[in-house]
């Protein structure tokens, strides 16, 4: 059975910065491409990053130079870093597993962690 667990959401002041984690069960990690959605209320669900089994990343445009999504196997967990957050990053965020090359086409999803950035 697939399992992912996301961790690390919260509220956070606009400028701040977040790192959320997904630990993964049931599959073979370092064989998956993982990413990160997300979706704000009203929004459909969006990809915001997608890293495959080398370590090749690709991001939304409107997080990069700001979010860093990273993978360690021997944790079998994904991370992503969320720097100068701004008040339209507030969503849940889902990670995601696939054996596909792209993140595009998930195989399995997170229940979600919540991130808000107000002040």
């Amino acid at each position: 059975q697939v399992q992912l667990v996301e961790s690390g959401g919260g509220l956070v002041q606009p400028g701040g910065s977040l790192r959320l984690s997904c630990t993964a069960s049931g599959i073979r990690f370092s064989s998956n491409t993982m990413g990160w959605y997300r979706q704000a209320p009203g929004k459909q669900r969006e990809l915001v990053a997608g890293i495959t089994i080398s370590d090749t990343t690709n991001y939304a445009d409107s997080v990069k130079g700001r979010f860093t999504i990273s993978r360690d196997n021997a944790k079998n967990t994904v991370y992503l870093q969320m720097n100068s957050l701004k008040p339209e990053d507030t969503a849940r965020y889902y990670c995601i597993t696939t054996r596909h090359r792209s993140a595009s086409y998930p195989n399995y999803w997170g229940q979600g962690t919540q991130v808000t950035v107000s002040s």
